[in-house]
């Protein structure tokens, strides 16, 4: 999630717009002839209430006249049958009161067209040399959140300057504006990681899913594993984010990988010592260190995949990026026999898809993402 924090109250537009607006109404209804005083004070102030209700006068990133055009034609027609309403001084006529209402409308749709793009010019300079910027923090370094900071700072004008972004785990190297933090996380998975390896536990597998914005720093992560005696295992981002965000021609392959990480390590050797296993593993100059490459997408092993996956609803999902699923817990919850449940289960694996057919035109990412099913 990704959003963008107001660190401090700063100056608002809100009363310049609204005393703008007065003068330009004001303005107009002196040029239309409309004198009456009780006439032209509830025309004018009936307009501002309609300004103030389809948000004329709130702050906004982007501050466009030909935008807010319609509602400013609904402000001055608003304007103009207030003033024929409360003209009930009798010297004119109805078509002359309707006329001048017209007339009067018009003039104050000119008015206020000129008065805002004057307002919106002078908005813009503030922003611009900083006297109504918003200083702000980002949450979130995802996709979103890094445009984010690179939109804000590409247009002043906005009004927002980031100061930093606010996430967990993420490498500060890798970003356009200063993390603020926490990152209280990180210290305390190195810490388990360090655990396990004391106890013994073998292989000890760190799985990384390669990102474009964090690709420069995969060379550290190289070298914190071979010194750590870790089995590092890179994956290439699969179609099964939550925001929806995967596509296949801004994904980092696994070719781009090794071709980064060349200048550092001469990758070699690339074999799988199970042949239904995800990774290949590729020695590390020369051996016997090794690195692990999940590349599910542009190198995949379909044919030699003989993985399963039992949902968090109790149905098998035999391709991990297809959507057919075979239920099981209604089977368990009926009384079915382990044989049983198990016949159910092979079928649903000699059925499954040749491939998961990414690289194909037609190809659909899976309806549900990868924490919707259970990780």
């Amino acid at each position: 999630m990704t959003a963008a924090r107001t660190q401090r109250r700063t100056i608002t537009i809100t009363p310049a717009l609204v005393a703008t607006d007065l003068v330009a109404l004001v303005l107009a209804v002196l040029v239309g002839g409309h004198l009456a005083p009780l006439a032209a004070a509830g025309a004018v102030l009936g307009a501002l209430v309609v300004a103030g209700a389809l948000h004329l006068n709130r702050s906004r990133l982007v501050l466009s006249v030909l935008e807010d055009l319609p509602a400013l034609a609904f402000v001055a027609l608003t304007g103009g049958v207030l003033l024929m309403a409360f003209d009930v001084s009798g010297a004119r006529t109805v078509g002359e009161s309707i006329i001048g209402a017209a007339v009067t409308a018009l003039a104050m749709l000119g008015a206020l067209i000129v008065s805002r793009s004057l307002a919106y010019a002078m908005v813009r300079h503030l922003r611009r040399t900083g006297v109504l910027a918003h200083r702000v923090v980002v949450v979130g370094t995802d996709k979103i959140g890094r445009e984010l900071v690179s939109a804000l700072r590409a247009d002043p004008t906005l009004g927002l300057r980031p100061l930093g972004f606010v996430d967990d785990d993420v490498d500060p190297r890798t970003l356009s504006a200063p993390l603020l933090g926490p990152t209280h996380r990180l210290p305390a998975v190195l810490r388990g990681i360090e655990a396990a390896r004391r106890a013994g536990v073998t292989p000890l597998k760190i799985n990384a899913v390669l990102m474009r914005d964090t690709l420069d720093g995969a060379g550290d992560l190289v070298a914190w594993a071979l010194d750590h005696g870790v089995e590092l295992r890179f994956i290439e981002q699969m179609p099964l984010d939550a925001d929806e965000a995967w596509v296949r021609e801004n994904m980092v392959d696994a070719a781009e990988l090794i071709d980064s990480l060349a200048p550092r390590f001469v990758l070699s050797h690339p074999h799988r010592d199970d042949p239904h296993a995800p990774a290949e593993t590729w020695l590390v100059n020369g051996g016997p260190a090794s690195i692990g490459i999940i590349a599910s997408v542009t190198r995949s092993f379909c044919e030699a995949c003989d993985r399963t996956r039992l949902t968090a609803e109790g149905t098998v999902r035999s391709c991990l990026f297809g959507d057919d699923e075979t239920d099981l817990r209604g089977l368990l919850r009926g009384g079915a026999t382990d044989d049983e449940l198990a016949e159910r289960w092979r079928a649903a694996m000699w059925g499954k898809q040749a491939g998961h057919g990414m690289s194909l035109a037609g190809f659909r990412r899976p309806e549900r993402t990868m924490g919707a099913i259970g990780g």
